[in-house]
């Protein structure tokens, strides 16, 4: 069976290289889941640091220097979300910024022909002038670029190219920056969705199941009598080695399964069309230490190709035959579990139990359809370069989870094309998500605080049992601080809308809804 489907941890990534926390003062704005059965999967997106919109014009910037405010700043807006921005500084501050360095080159040069710090000036910059205007292009473009997007009040999601730094005979300063810019469009109403979720409460049948899930999991396996032969449910322990044509499948088809290889000791429970097809079908009757040759044909569409359609051949010798047999529901069978509880005790403990686990459900239900909701009610067009970064990402992902599944290479070349459209569904899905939940964080001003920073990296740092200095280096390596106040703005914009929805509780069909815990207590 094969799956395109997005796991827990990529719906809530906060729950699983910018700049180091150090720097965060005050608060940061908005920024911007191998046998016949095994599965393939196919399954929020982190944004790069997207500038705010901000006022109008830009007296201070970020770091509280005086901006450039009578530089010019014109915009080209082109296809794909994509801006140009055609940016000139005025000579009267070029000259002030190529003084000061000049002066410091002048300060520590050493001349041929003259005493340090007495150069003149025309020597200076006629020896230094290409390293005078390399550091005066680093002192100025990177500052000057970030007040031209907000005195243009830009979305910038990606700063994609600085190029053509010029700078003229009469100090005038002149480059081209390419962005990425989010996606223009109307918020709709995000105050007034409506959800659906079921009844919190648990029901019989619910609580039932889950005490014979109990009840199943403390089973015994005992040994039926010597001269009874192999049935239907029971549990068979069989060696067993299969081959086709006579060449072991292990020698055919290494990559496939070892499972499909045969095995020692291998438990199986007899049921229909368990395993192999017609495989348990062909060992009833079976009596133990007895040898059967067991003669099945792999479906058409095994993605193992060098077994697929084929027939082969196990040998199968029956060590055990075993019948699992379960425990009474009394006082005994709780105590045994909870050393000192009754049954009506546990069954309110297992009912407890089930209540969180709704409960989680239902928040994540309720994300769910929000993000549904959101998406049916805005229409915009994705920047094409992120989505297939994004969509490379989501599908390198996908690969790795996959191997670490242990799917062999072989089933996932196999199901390459599933997986790279998987993939870019994914993507877009988390491309818009991210977009509306950062135009919503940036309306409501949403802000993630330096303390809320440390107190996740320190609530990691605890589950995986690491100091958090450790945790800190790897956040840095991985995702970055930045990303990291992404995850905590996505939630937080998260939180907002699950506090501000409307819950329609819908009516359980052909059940009776019971409040368990109130007969068990």
């Amino acid at each position: 069976m094969f799956s395109c489907a997005e796991s827990a941890c990529d719906r809530h990534p906060e729950r699983s290289r910018g700049i180091p926390l150090r720097k965060l003062k005050g608060n940061v704005p908005g920024i911007s889941r191998p046998s016949l059965g095994m599965t393939v999967i196919v399954g929020r997106v982190r944004l790069p640091f997207i500038t705010p919109a901000t006022g109008s014009g830009c007296p201070t910037n970020a770091r509280g220097v005086t901006s450039l405010s009578f530089m010019k700043v014109e915009v080209e807006k082109q296809p794909d979300s994509v801006s140009t921005l055609q940016i000139e500084l005025p000579a009267e501050q070029v000259a002030k910024e190529w003084n000061a360095i000049a002066d410091n080159f002048a300060r520590y040069a050493k001349i041929p022909g003259y005493r340090p710090g007495k150069a003149p000036r025309r020597v200076i910059e006629a020896k230094f002038k290409k390293e005078i205007q390399e550091e005066l292009t680093k002192k100025l473009v990177s500052k000057s670029y970030r007040d031209a997007v907000a005195e243009k009040q830009l979305r910038v999601v990606s700063l994609t190219n600085l190029e053509d730094v010029k700078i003229g005979d009469d100090k005038t300063m002149r480059f081209r920056a390419t962005v990425i810019t989010a996606p223009e469009f109307d918020l709709p109403d995000y105050k007034n969705i409506t959800v659906q979720l079921p009844p919190l409460e648990v029901t019989e049948e619910e609580a039932n199941t889950a005490m014979e899930r109990l009840r199943d999991q403390s089973a015994d396996f005992v040994e039926v009598e010597p001269e009874r032969a192999l049935q239907m449910e029971d549990f068979a322990v069989i060696d067993f080695e299969g081959t086709i044509e006579g060449r072991p499948i292990s020698e055919i088809a290494p990559e496939a399964s070892k499972n499909l290889h045969g095995g020692k000791k291998f438990w199986l429970r007899m049921g229909p069309e368990n395993f192999l097809p017609n495989f348990c079908e062909q060992l009833v009757g079976q009596k133990k230490e007895e040898t059967r040759l067991v003669i099945v044909t792999f479906p058409a569409d095994l993605p193992v190709k060098e077994l697929a359609g084929k027939k082969a051949d196990y040998a199968v010798t029956l060590r055990e035959i075993k019948q699992k047999v379960l425990p009474e529901l009394d006082d005994a069978f709780a105590t045994k579990l909870t050393k000192d509880k009754t049954l009506a005790e546990l069954r309110a403990m297992v009912v407890h139990d089930l209540e969180h686990e709704k409960e989680h459900a239902m928040e994540q239900a309720k994300e769910s359809q929000i993000v549904k909701a959101l998406h049916e009610q805005t229409q915009f067009d994705l920047p094409s370069q992120l989505l297939r970064n994004e969509t490379r990402r989501a599908l390198g992902e996908l690969v790795q989870r996959n191997r670490q599944r242990g799917v062999p290479d072989e089933m996932l070349k196999s199901k390459e094309k599933e997986l790279v459209e998987g993939a870019g569904s994914l993507a877009a899905h988390r491309l818009k998500t991210n977009f509306i939940l950062h135009r919503i964080a940036e309306a409501e001003k949403i802000q993630v605080t330096p303390e809320e920073v440390e107190e996740r990296i320190r609530n990691q740092a605890a589950h995986y049992n690491l100091s958090v200095e450790k945790m800190r280096k790897e956040i840095d390596e991985h995702q970055g601080i930045n990303g990291l106040v992404e995850e905590i703005l996505l939630g937080k914009a998260i939180d907002f809308l699950k506090a501000n929805v409307r819950v329609k509780t819908t009516a359980a069909e052909a059940k009776e809804t019971v409040k368990i815990n109130e007969r068990t207590k």
